[in-house]
């Protein structure tokens, strides 16, 4: 369950959105302008914000920019329109929009944007509880002799993955197998992140499934270990 913002000037946009995410058990909030969805912002971090492009008082692009200058853009913004051309799509996904769908919007797209919105976010939000500020970064490198040894970002296990861990990278080693062990503790970093869906991780990793079958079988990752879900 999710906090969503749905920020639109036609009545029946917002309750159409409103009945659908609603029945997908969020809880949803409504703005027909730019002031009401500045006074919904304000009161509390919504987890999520479909915003209209098009709005007769401050367009959508306007208060995304607003959002963005201002450091309130800590949420997942999904852009709508029925009149937008490509060009003010990509001008608000430069500025910081998480996805653009075009009205009418369609059931399926709507909610893949949704779920996919609030599944970067989850992460984002599990990623900073764990992972060191930058500050501190220079204080957990140490040396063992002359090789460096630099903590990576702890892994993050899903319920069935066994106990939190952490993996260091020798970077006095041949590039080839300092770039490997990376790349291994990448894939299962997301493999624990999206418990195991070898489709969601593709979809993080911009691979193929196929190619991403071959490259962990590749890089020795164990996927009999936990969860590995094939979809």
């Amino acid at each position: 369950m999710a906090n969503i913002l749905v920020v639109d000037d036609e009545l029946g946009i917002r309750d159409l959105l409103f009945e659908i995410l609603n029945d997908e058990g969020h809880n949803v909030e409504l703005a027909e302008n730019a002031a009401e969805a500045r006074a919904a912002r304000q009161r509390a971090r919504p987890d999520l914000v479909l915003l209209d492009i098009w709005m007769p008082d401050t367009d959508g692009v306007t208060l995304l920019k607003e959002w963005s200058a201002a450091g309130l853009l800590s949420m997942p913004v999904v852009m709508m329109s029925g009149h937008a051309t490509i060009d003010t799509a990509v001008d608000a996904t430069r500025i910081g929009a998480f996805a653009f769908l075009e009205k009418p919007i369609t059931l399926q797209k709507l909610l893949k944007a949704v779920e996919q919105g609030l599944a970067r976010e989850s992460a984002r939000r599990a990623a900073a509880s764990v992972v060191p500020p930058a500050s501190s970064f220079a204080a957990t490198v140490t040396t063992v002799g002359d090789s460096a040894l630099v903590p990576s970002a702890p892994m993050l296990p899903a319920a069935d993955l066994g106990p939190q861990s952490t993996q260091s990278f020798d970077l006095d080693r041949p590039l080839r197998d300092a770039r490997d062990g990376f790349e291994k503790a990448y894939f299962e970093f997301h493999l624990a992140m999206e418990n195991g869906s070898m489709t969601r991780v593709a979809e993080k990793t911009g691979l193929e499934r196929t190619h991403l079958y071959r490259k962990l079988k590749q890089l020795g990752v164990d996927l009999s270990r936990g969860r590995r879900s094939a979809v």
